[in-house]
Parts: structure tokens; C-alpha cells; sequence
């Protein structure tokens, strides 16, 4: 019954811009956050994704299982004949009970962490902010509360491991490599579970029905979300979840996993491993030190919960975003000096750039405009906007800083230390740069998302701001 007064609530809320006349020319909120309206374009990326992407992931960890990483040979097998798709398949690794053991110890281990262990890092770390905090507010005016915990949860996962692989030897630390495949399906199985029942979950039970969102179009539904923010309970958030843990919790271990193998197998390790490790490790301690900050971010404050997060963040994330490790257990490649302080330099530069701009950002919401950027007093464009439930807000829009630069500069950093993580494997194949080719297609979209969401918010503000940055990537090209 709740479910099906949410729906009607949000059709009525649909029609209203399906007439078109603007949010202001109907005197009615702007209607912010993901899109109410399915069109044709949209709708055949989303069936391509929802039939295609799990095969993309397979296809990788196939290619490195089967063909040394080769990305092209086993379309050429293909072409000339000489395998089939089923042999392919027959080849590759299933699913096994002793990894189905693996991966439910270790989610179960997660959300244990997650929901049983209150922070305390945020009591022992000078500046470090965790503990419960506020997000930001919805559509529909919520103000949602999270225990921030990812730190600690990070923390006291890898003490484990170390423990484990210098005292306890519980498991061996090339576990997850050995298991890699069949943990795959594993974490398909669970990708597309959580994903079922939190659509399921919106149509019966929403847990606020007010921030739902229904287009009509079940696949469009299924994937993007319907509910903003699914909870379990009063603090079991699937979107803080499975953005933070498993996923980003397992990037670090899965890579130690590589390095251990690499060692194993050639009796050292590589100069291009440790980079990999120690750049990407930089990348997830600070997503874990910043996760009251993120949850300010798109992720949060923009996109509801479906497949596209849910199996995304359970497979996709671990599977590819730690190809540049899985390629040197096949591949080790020992880097001249010069070429590993370049990757060095790029991917510091890359991380510089990323953190300092969100700081400046975060800094300036904190303080309401009232500090200094870069020696001066912030300037801005001030805007207002209305909420689902019909009140007022205030914004501010930094014009100073690296935000004076480039309206999405913190993106151009992470693609700097993107492609510091692809060049760290050399340029003997393809494969390890999928990375930055899909961090580049992601954020510009990303981009594009982001700013049609602040468009519809902030109306005419918007405009004003645009004038004042126009660039939204790389200061005066693009």
C-alpha cells in the first residue's frame, strides 16, 4: 500500500514536467536528482549495459586466464575458427563451494564491521572525521545519518591480513588470486541479489517513499534505482555499503593478493607492482579518510540504488579496476628509474590535484565562503533552489581556487592518476589501459550527468556560474 501511493505520488510529479513548461513556469520544485523520463537513447544503453557488462568482465579475466592478457587474440581464435565460444566457456574456472565460503565470510565479515563496530578512529586520529554524521538532503528534504566507519573497517581488515600472512597463515595471501574466477560468479550472484530485492524492495516497502522514483520503464528502473537510499533497519545503507565495502575495501587486499602471487611465481617483485600497489592504496585510504565528505558527492547525493551500484560495486569495481595487477602476475615488468619516477611523479601530481580541489570545495561548504583560498577570499555565485517537500534553500558555487579553473578539475586529477596506474604496466599490451579509457568515458559522462542535475536545481543561478567558469575539464580547451 505504501509502495503504490509512492508510485502514484510520483507520476502526478511526472506529468508536471512532461508538458513542457519549466519547474519555475509551473511555480513547482525543480526536479533534481535522477531523470523521471526514459527516451529510446537511454533505454537501449541501459538494456546494452544490463546484457553486455557482465560479459565485458568476464571477457577481461578470460583473456588473462586464457590468452596472456591478449585483448585482440581471442577475437582472432574466434574469427579464424580455431575456438568457439563454448570451448571458451568449458575452459574458464566455475563456480566453486570453497569460494562461495570465501566470499560469505568475507561480506558477512563486512557488514559486520559495518553495522557492530561503532568508529573509534575518529576519537584516536587528530583530524580524521567519522562517527555518525549528517548527508546531504534529498529531493524530498531528508537529511539521512550514517555511521562513518570506513577507515576503521579498512584498518582493522588489512591488520588481518598482515596478521594472518606474517603469524596466523590462516589462508595463504594468494587466496584471492587462486580463487579469482570463481569468486566471480560468486560476487555476480550477490551483485544481482541485492540488486532484485532493492527493486523488489521499492515497489513494497520503500524506506522513504517521497524519494522514490518510477519512469514507467521496468529495465530503466532496475538499473538506475527507484529507491534513493534503501535502508535495512536505521543504519544499514545500501548505498554507503556497497559503494565503501566490500568493493573498496577488497581494491587493497585484491592487489596484495597479486603481489604475493608475483612472488610466488618469480621469487620477487616488480618495481611496477609496488607503484600499482602504492598508488591505488593511496587512492582508497582517501576515499576512507574523506567519507563524510563523500557523502556529499554525486554518488550519494544524485544517483539512486539499483543494478548500476549494485552489481557495479559487488563486480565491476574489483574485477576491473585491478586489472593493472592482474596483468603483471602475468606480465611482471621491471620499469626503468626514469619511467617509474614518471608513472611516481604522474600519479602524486594526479592525486594533488584530485585531493587539493576537493579540499578547497569542502572547506568552503564548511565555512560558508568565510576562509581563504589561495590567499584570498572565496568568490561565488549564490543560488537557491526548492526541495521535494517545498522549502527554500541557499547555495553558494565557488568561482576561486582550482574551481575558478575548471568547473570538474578534481576529475581531471583522478585522470592523471588514472593513467599513472595504466602506465606503471608498460606498453607491451592493451589491457591495463581500459582503466583510463573507462575513467575517462565515465567522468566526462559523469560531468555531463552532473551538470544537467545542477542545471534543473539551480535554473537560472546555474547559467550565471557557467558564464563565470566555462570550461569543464582542462582550463581553456575543454
Amino acid at each position: 500500500m505504501k509502495g503504490s501511493v509512492a508510485m502514484e505520488a510520483t507520476r502526478r510529479r511526472a506529468q508536471h514536467g512532461a508538458n513542457g513548461k519549466s519547474s519555475e513556469e509551473e511555480g513547482q520544485p525543480a526536479q533534481w536528482g535522477r531523470a523521471w523520463e526514459v527516451d529510446w537513447f537511454s533505454l537501449s544503453a541501459v538494456i546494452g549495459l544490463l546484457c553486455f557488462a557482465p560479459f565485458i568482465v568476464f571477457y577481461f579475466v578470460m583473456a588473462c586466464d586464457q590468452y596472456q592478457c591478449s585483448v585482440s587474440q581471442p577475437l582472432i581464435d574466434l574469427y579464424q575458427g580455431e575456438t568457439t565460444l563454448l570451448s571458451i566457456w568449458s575452459r574458464a574456472p566455475s563456480f566453486t563451494w570453497s569460494a562461495a565460503k570465501i566470499y560469505a565470510i568475507w561480506v558477512s565479515f563486512q557488514v559486520f564491521l559495518y553495522m557492530c563496530v561503532p568508529d573509534m578512529t575518529h576519537k584516536l586520529i587528530p583530524g580524521y572525521v567519522g562517527g555518525v554524521q549528517d548527508g546531504a538532503r534529498t529531493p524530498a528534504g531528508v537529511i539521512n545519518k550514517y555511521e562513518v566507519n570506513g577507515l576503521q573497517c579498512w584498518l582493522i581488515t588489512h591488520a588481518l591480513w598482515f596478521a594472518n600472512a606474517h603469524y596466523f597463515h590462516w589462508f595463504s595471501p594468494t587466496i584471492i588470486f587462486d580463487n579469482w574466477i570463481p569468486l566471480m560468479w560468486c560476487a555476480n550472484i550477490l551483485g544481482y541479489a541485492v540488486s532484485t530485492y532493492a527493486f523488489t524492495k521499492a515497489y513494497l516497502f520503500p524506506t522513504c517513499a517521497e524519494d522514490c522514483k518510477f519512469t514507467g520503464n521496468v529495465f530503466y528502473n532496475y538499473m538506475m534505482g527507484i529507491e534513493f537510499n534503501p535502508r535495512v533497519g536505521k543504519w544499514f545503507d545500501f548505498k554507503l555499503f556497497f559503494n565503501g565495502r566490500p568493493g573498496i575495501v577488497a581494491w587493497t587486499l585484491i592487489n596484495l593478493s597479486y603481489m604475493a602471487k608475483q612472488q610466488e611465481l618469480y621469487g620477487h617483485v616488480t618495481n611496477s607492482m609496488i607503484l600499482v600497489n602504492v598508488l591505488q592504496a593511496l587512492y582508497v585510504l582517501d576515499f576512507f579518510w574523506n567519507e563524510a565528505w563523500y557523502l556529499k558527492t554525486i554518488d550519494i547525493c544524485h544517483d539512486h540504488f539499483g543494478w548500476y551500484l549494485g552489481w557495479g560495486d559487488c563486480v565491476w569495481l574489483p574485477y576491473l579496476y585491478t586489472l593493472q595487477g592482474l596483468y603483471l602476475v602475468y606480465h611482471p615488468v621491471q620499469l626503468s628509474s626514469a619511467h617509474a619516477l614518471a608513472v611516481l611523479l604522474l600519479g602524486l601530481v594526479g592525486y594533488y590535484i584530485f585531493r587539493s580541489t576537493n579540499h578547497q570545495k569542502d572547506l568552503f561548504r564548511r565555512t560558508e565562503g568565510s576562509c581563504s583560498i589561495w590567499g584570498s577570499k572565496p568568490t561565488y555565485i549564490e543560488c537557491s533552489y526548492n526541495s521535494g517537500d517545498g522549502g527554500l534553500h541557499r547555495s553558494k558555487l565557488m568561482t576561486s581556487g582550482f574551481w575558478g579553473l575548471a568547473r570538474h578539475l578534481n576529475y581531471t586529477g583522478d585522470l592523471m592518476g588514472s593513467l599513472a596506474y595504466c602506465a606503471a604496466c608498460g606498453f607491451g599490451h592493451i589491457l591495463p589501459y581500459f582503466y583510463i579509457v573507462y575513467m575517462t568515458i565515465l567522468l566526462v559522462h559523469r560531468c555531463v550527468r552532473d551538470e544537467h542535475r545542477c542545471s534543473s536545481k539551480y535554473g537560472k543561478d546555474w547559467k550565471r556560474y557557467t558564464d563565470v567558469v566555462p570550461r569543464r575539464l582542462i582550463p581553456g580547451v575543454f
